[in-house]
């Protein structure tokens, strides 16, 4: 975290958290709720992405998770928790195309495990945490499978032997690591995640 931000940690330690205010996609873009329009008769919550460079590398630098799994922003000494459409990380190709790197920015390391789920995304659980594999990437990086003698494993097959229940031993970005299936709806429980904080019953949102 950003020195600035443990300072204001130890200044003011009992800043109560706020929640449903930040979200991130399956595409690492972060969204803030905004205050309803006057007038407009909003009963839904509305959210704008974040688009100022900036900020989103602030987010990155201050975006950890607590001891229950809830990830959160520590924006100085308040904590902001996230919203998770999908996985708490996600992962594409850096600008060399050889290794991968978080939607924070940080380096991913080699994959320990890879998981295809029912729509066919990819989910690799990482040094950081377990993240989807962002779609524009996917193909690159699917085609880089190979088998432990370094024989190229067709994607294709690799999800078909994934899907029928049988793991699959297999390389990726020079890590041997099994190749399974996996429920979205079964990986916040599998890899100990909250998708969606919610406050402790009687405190408010924010």
């Amino acid at each position: 975290m950003d020195e600035i931000v443990l300072r204001s940690m130890l200044k003011w330690p009992n800043v109560p958290s706020v929640y449903g205010w930040l979200r991130l996609d399956r595409r690492g873009r972060w969204a803030i709720r905004m205050p309803p329009a006057q007038g407009a008769g909003d009963t839904e919550p509305r959210f704008d992405r974040i688009v100022n460079p900036a900020m989103i590398e602030f987010i990155g630098r201050n975006y950890s998770h607590d001891a229950e799994g809830r990830y959160f922003f520590q924006n100085g000494p308040q904590r902001v928790y996230v919203a998770l459409e999908y996985t708490p990380w996600i992962y594409g190709l850096d600008g060399s195309g050889r290794a991968l790197v978080a939607h924070t920015g940080v380096s991913a390391g080699s994959p320990n495990a890879a998981y295809f789920d029912e729509r066919g995304g990819l989910v690799l659980a990482c040094e950081p945490g377990v993240g989807v594999v962002l779609d524009r990437d996917l193909a690159v990086i699917a085609e880089r499978f190979a088998d432990r003698a370094g024989h190229a494993l067709a994607p294709e097959t690799l999800l078909e032997q994934a899907r029928a229940g049988q793991g699959v031993e297999a390389r990726l970005m020079g890590a041997d690591l099994t190749v399974s299936s996996i429920r979205s709806g079964e990986l916040a429980a599998r890899f100990g995640f909250v998708p969606r904080p919610v406050p402790p019953e009687g405190q408010p949102d924010c």
